[in-house]
């Protein structure tokens, strides 16, 4: 759905309907948004599934993470629109961008909190798991060869 809506969005845009812009620039926010939350979740799960290996069951999983997915970029999008509704427009409208064609966030703000902060926290995120999985296999292959060396004696 992202590079649907990014793909259309310039057509979309040509109709100069104030409405629209808006609604397709809060698509293009919100599916961005959700991407990167899936691709935290994604790491979540590698941690679950390469470190807790044992003892992991969580009752209703697949719906926690559909609920976070699709949730927690829905509560963002809600936010800032709640906030105010004109932050989100065509970025032709404005004298720093006179030649662009395209709806999306119109405050810097806004963006650098909303889209750039959330991938940054993401990133951390998905880091922290990947060196957390990277150590455990680590130690298990230290503990495998130990093992081993232990039997040859």
């Amino acid at each position: 759905m992202l590079n649907i809506v990014f793909l259309t969005n310039s057509w979309l845009t040509s109709f100069n309907q104030p409405g629209l812009c808006i609604t397709v620039a809060m698509l293009l926010h919100y599916f961005l948004l959700a991407a990167f939350t899936w691709m935290c979740l994604e790491s979540v799960h590698f941690y679950l599934a390469l470190v807790k290996v044992f003892n992991v069951y969580v009752p209703k999983y697949v719906l926690k993470c559909c609920i976070a997915g699709w949730g927690i970029p829905a509560i963002v999008i809600t936010l800032v629109l709640i906030i105010n509704k004109d932050f989100y427009g065509n970025g032709s409208l404005s004298k720093s961008h006179p030649y662009s064609n395209f709806c999306w966030i119109q405050n810097n703000t806004v963006f650098y909190i909303s889209v750039v902060a959330y991938f940054f926290l993401i990133f951390l995120m998905n880091t922290a798991m990947f060196v957390t999985v990277l150590l455990q296999i680590h130690y298990v292959k230290t503990r495998t060869q130990k093992t081993s060396r232990f039997w040859k004696r």
